[in-house]
């Protein structure tokens, strides 16, 4: 099997890493995380003038091609940069969405201003009981003539601060736990009844809380058929999770250099701790879980790109998601441990970094979850 990029994917690769390097140091991503928006309009308008929003979608769509690897190229060196812009969020996940459910005039509408760079978007699908069960929803869509009425809660909706509309995902029918009868509904995040609870998480990526009072919105802000999402949605998360394990692998691979560098210019007892035996044997651990990382990744994003079964796709996804999820902890903990104190300090990166792979973990389904879930399929 062939792992190695195609010149087009080298070429991408290039034009990330060389932004992050140049554009994105750590005092930068600071001062973009402290801004009003927690993140910056002048970067987001360079990735689409780098075509880098174009990266998840279909060429029928407009897109790049919409590949798995493609994006894991992407997000593996976003994850370098802890890039913090809302490209997971408004174009993976809402642009997907959109990609799979939407009829001709909404992915007109919507997928071209994404691509743009012209519009931000936010999936409400979480819930508070709901426990990365994407069936669990509590959120009713009711309906009366043309139109709907939405009441309910959700939760950790990424990037809902700056949104200009919300795919909101609510049941039209059925019981909570029923797989048949979800929905997903755009509406604008100004819409009377709406209202946020925004908040900044632990790795500075803004997200909130959104609660929905008798918010009604029109029968043409339906995407898809009615109450048959489920399918759609899950497809969707499961390339999130590919894509924030492809972030993290990125990030890894980071804080291993960055250990590596440490260890050979932190002196003790006279000498660099990097010529500890004891300390040698650790950081190639860590380089070993580096690397069963990045191999699985590649290989649940080639699994997404092939012809295989929904089951085998899925199957992929989890064994990525929790063989990353393992690594993270172990790499992180590590690059912490050998930095010392100054380490979980704000002015050094390493915290940061770790910050940012624990929240990965518990994204789109944490490591136990996707462990029982590979055992399940």
């Amino acid at each position: 099997m062939d792992f190695s990029y195609s010149d087009e994917q080298q070429m991408l690769q290039d034009s990330v890493q060389k932004f992050v390097h140049s554009q994105y140091d750590f005092d930068t991503r600071h001062k973009v995380i402290e801004s009003d928006k927690g993140f910056s309009d002048e970067n987001w308008n360079l990735f689409a003038e780098l075509g880098w929003l174009t990266v998840p979608f279909k060429e029928e769509d407009g897109g790049f091609g919409g590949s798995a690897v493609d994006l894991m190229v992407v997000m593996e060196e976003f994850g370098k940069g802890m890039v913090v812009e809302p490209f997971v969020p408004t174009a993976v996940i809402s642009g997907g969405l959109i990609s799979e459910l939407g009829n001709a005039e909404q992915k007109e509408s919507l997928l071209s201003s994404i691509m743009e760079g012209g519009l931000q978007l936010a999936t409400a699908y979480a819930e508070a009981d709901s426990r990365y069960n994407l069936a669990s929803v509590g959120t009713t869509a009711n309906k009366s003539g043309d139109s709907y009425t939405l009441n309910g809660d959700k939760v950790v909706v990424l990037n809902g601060p700056a949104a200009d509309k919300i795919l909101l995902v609510a049941r039209t029918s059925g019981d909570k736990l029923d797989r048949e009868g979800i929905s997903v509904f755009i509406v604008d995040a100004g819409s009377e009844g709406l209202t946020t609870r925004n908040y900044t998480n632990v790795d500075g990526h803004r997200a909130a809380e959104v609660h929905l009072n008798n918010v009604k919105v029109s029968a043409d802000a339906l995407l898809g058929a009615e109450g048959q999402a489920l399918v759609a949605l899950e497809k969707v998360i499961d390339r999130a999770a590919v894509a924030v394990s492809a972030e993290a692998v990125g990030a890894m691979d980071s804080l291993l250099k960055k250990t590596v560098e440490y260890a050979k210019t932190r002196k003790q007892f006279g000498v660099a701790i990097g010529t500890f035996q004891a300390l040698q044997h650790r950081m190639s651990e860590m380089f070993i879980e580096c690397q069963l990382a990045r191999s699985i990744v590649i290989m649940a994003a080639m699994t997404l790109d092939g012809n295989g079964s929904d089951a085998d796709k899925a199957k992929a996804v989890s064994a990525a998601k929790s063989r990353v999820g393992r690594a993270m902890r172990k790499v992180g903990q590590e690059a912490v441990q050998i930095h010392g104190g100054i380490a979980v300090t704000d002015e050094l990166d390493v915290g940061h970094f770790f910050k940012r792979v624990t929240a990965i973990e518990n994204l789109f389904g944490n490591t136990d979850y996707h462990t029982l879930r590979y055992a399940g399929l």
